[in-house]
């Protein structure tokens, strides 16, 4: 395997096991906001534990996500410095805001929440959690405006004596027309994550109480008569304190994971048409879409030969695909093979298109995960409307897997538009073979891509462990905190 190949896995790995802790950053900083928003208004302790609750698992995958991105970051300068000096002008303003400005006011505001809970007013310290989200959106933000130039490049100017792109319009790269499809796209992608990441761990501790309750219950009385009606109406205490803020945590995290769900099918229909605008070839990839067609279907499944040139067998919507890229169901969508003789004659002999089956399944894998979740979502506001209990066997496997799917939704999206590009890192102006540092060889790459995949395998011990371990305390006892806004000599308290 070549340097540039090692280089490809390397960045792939750092940044898909990144992304991981990306989303649920995100997306958990405004709701645990919104879980404080309500015990301020409703003062209301179950809203007060499960802002502690939460919040704590997110402090602990935010210290992760940190972790991994500095890790990550190395990777610019040691594998692909000809790639970063080539967009090193555009990138450093984007990147700059990013750190100064939003990963700034996060980590500024989400220390004063920390440490602010005995000694800020109620108010105050709220706001500093809300501003720590807003620092996490912005930030997402900046990051995806760098990104969409490599899709999209605008406001530059390729300077021929020193060999790369210089920015010209700042404001242009912050209004890329990708940039503004993608964020909605992204931002309701990572509350996917995040509202079935609160429903899944609040719907195993309930499954957990319902469990209990009725081994409880079986041994009292086996017919479930008397006792077990008792129960229900909360009037023995088989019934944990912690159930109804557990079933408002859970009913929060699906009613979240359904309305993002939505709101990611809409702006993904949205970011399709631009993506057929401005990179044709990525959208007659995502359906291995040799030859022209008006209209052409969207196949659901397909089974093909070895190198995915002829289709055998397909399950196919019809004009599906013209509508994703044209609005228009009988809407005209350029094959693969016709765009190849395009980008031939203006870009010099080549090949132009990306590994089809990698960007064929990444695009169908993305949609069925995030197709999963909201079922399951749906399904669980249902099993816990009134008096229902979570009993079934099957529920465990269930709740691990349902934060999962739209996790690894998210990460074959970007794995679909990073591949989806290739052979561009930027696309019409540097292939990826060009942007791999010249004096790196393949022997130091491997090195440091091993030390990097045994440094996040370490990593990924430390957070699952940690992770199990406060997951598994429940909510926290907040019986004996109390304010002391008017002590101004109170200390800093590090409330975790």
């Amino acid at each position: 395997m070549d340097e540039v190949s090692l280089a490809r896995w390397q960045f792939a790995i750092t940044t898909v096991y990144h992304f991981f802790f990306v989303p649920v950053t995100i997306s958990m900083a405004s709701l645990v906001a919104g879980f404080q928003t309500a015990w301020v208004v409703t003062e209301k302790e179950k809203y007060l534990k499960l802002t502690k609750f939460f919040g704590k698992l997110f402090l602990i995958n935010f210290a992760m996500g940190v972790a991994t991105g500095i890790v990550q970051e190395f990777q610019f300068g040691m594998n692909w410095s000809a790639y970063s000096r080539f967009v090193g002008d555009i990138f450093g303003a984007p990147l700059a805001l990013e750190g100064l400005l939003a990963f700034f006011l996060e980590s500024t505001f989400l220390g004063l929440w920390i440490f602010g809970w005995d000694r800020l007013p109620k108010k105050i310290h709220l706001m500093t959690i809300w501003l720590a989200a807003i620092g996490t959106i912005a930030s997402a933000y900046f990051i995806l405006a760098a990104n969409s130039f490599m899709q999209n490049p605008l406001g530059y100017t390729f300077n021929d004596g020193r060999g790369r792109a210089e920015l010209t319009d700042f404001w242009a790269v912050l209004t890329n027309p990708v940039v503004l499809v993608t964020m909605p796209h992204q931002i309701t992608g990572c509350f996917m994550v995040g509202g079935a990441f609160i429903a899944a761990v609040a719907g195993w501790h309930l499954y957990r109480m319902d469990r209990a309750e009725r081994k409880s219950l079986d041994a009292r009385e086996p017919e479930h008569g008397p006792v077990f009606q008792a129960a229900i109406q909360g009037k023995t205490t088989v019934i944990p304190a912690d159930r109804p803020a557990f079933k408002t945590a859970v009913k929060v995290g699906a009613i979240v994971l359904i309305i993002a769900g939505l709101g990611t099918v809409i702006s993904g229909d949205q970011q399709s048409k631009v993506m057929f605008e401005v990179q044709p070839m990525k959208m007659a990839a995502a359906e291995a879409l040799y030859e022209t067609e008006k209209p052409a279907g969207f196949s659901i499944v397909t089974v093909g030969t070895p190198d995915g040139k002829r289709e055998l067998w397909s399950v196919t919507v019809p004009g599906l695909l013209s509508f994703l890229a044209t609005g228009d169901f009988d809407g005209k969508v350029v094959g693969i093979n016709q765009l190849q003789q395009e980008y031939t004659q203006q870009f010099g002999p080549g090949t132009y298109y990306p590994y089809i089956p990698l960007t064929y399944w990444s695009f169908r894998v993305m949609i069925g995960l995030g197709m999963a979740a909201m079922a399951i979502g749906a399904l669980l506001l249902l099993c816990v409307r009134g008096e229902r209990r979570l009993t079934s066997f099957w529920w465990p496997t269930v709740l691990v897997a349902l934060p999962l799917l739209p996790l690894f939704a998210n990460s074959f999206g970007w794995i679909f538009t990073e591949t989806g590009r290739q052979p561009w890192v930027v696309f019409g102006l540097l292939k990826t073979a060009a942007g791999v540092s010249p004096t790196v060889g393949a022997g130091s790459v491997l090195t440091s891509l091993l030390v990097f995949t045994a440094l996040y395998g370490v990593l990924a011990v430390v957070e699952v462990k940690l992770m199990l371990k406060y997951l598994r305390l429940g909510l926290p006892d907040v019986s004996t905190r109390e304010q002391t806004d008017d002590d101004s000599d109170a200390p800093l308290v590090f409330s975790y």
